[in-house]
């Protein structure tokens, strides 16, 4: 209720379930930023396998303005889809 449908309770196999916020999604659909309500994580998802480094600054402007921290953020080697 009240979260404009910006909130989700996924649950993959019993017992395991999380939430998860919809912090932003673009316009256009290529990029979404997704987090936890506790903040202890946080997801910054992309259609194609770069971002450039103007739209992760965007991204992470994002999530820091939410108050997650960007501390333990890691990045996945995308170097197959090249």
């Amino acid at each position: 209720p009240n979260s404009n449908n910006s909130k989700l309770k996924v649950q993959f196999f019993w017992p395991l379930k999380g939430d998860y916020w919809i912090l932003y999604v673009s316009p256009d659909y290529q990029y979404a930023v997704v987090g936890t309500p506790n903040r202890k994580y946080l997801w910054l998802l992309a259609r194609k396998p770069t971002i450039s480094a103007e739209k992760l600054n965007e991204l992470t402007a994002i999530a820091v303005k939410q108050h997650y921290s960007l501390e333990k953020l890691t990045f996945t080697n995308q170097s197959c889809y090249k």
